[in-house]
């Protein structure tokens, strides 16, 4: 790592930090990541109340984060970004691995 380069984006790096630092946000962008939602549809999948939903969108698009896009009626988010993408990748692999494959389950042969 070239720490002379990464001095001069650190401040981004912990602006994108303090948004990811918030578990109804890391849900968002964990959902958003898979495919665009409206707020309806993240609302029944999470389980939050709109105006808390609301809220944690509204900062993560002033954050940069999300994008939103009029569809008639409804509002459609998604994830901005590739840092934002790499961060959620990288943390869905290290806190919610793949279940491993077990040795003695026949149904994984080939």
């Amino acid at each position: 790592m070239n720490v002379e380069s990464f001095h001069s984006k650190a401040r981004e790096a912990a602006a994108l930090l303090q948004s990811l630092a918030n578990e109804h946000r890391l849900m968002i962008l964990c959902h958003l990541l898979h495919r665009p939602q409206s707020v309806s549809e993240l609302e029944a999948t999470l389980g939050l109340r709109q105006a808390a939903l609301s809220q944690n969108l509204a900062r993560l698009r002033k954050d940069g984060l999300v994008s939103v896009r009029r569809d008639g009626q409804h509002s459609i988010y998604a994830v901005q970004g590739q840092a934002v993408k790499a961060m959620i990748s990288t943390l869905a692999h290290l806190f919610c691995p793949v279940d491993p494959i077990d040795p003695g389950d026949s149904s994984h042969d080939h």
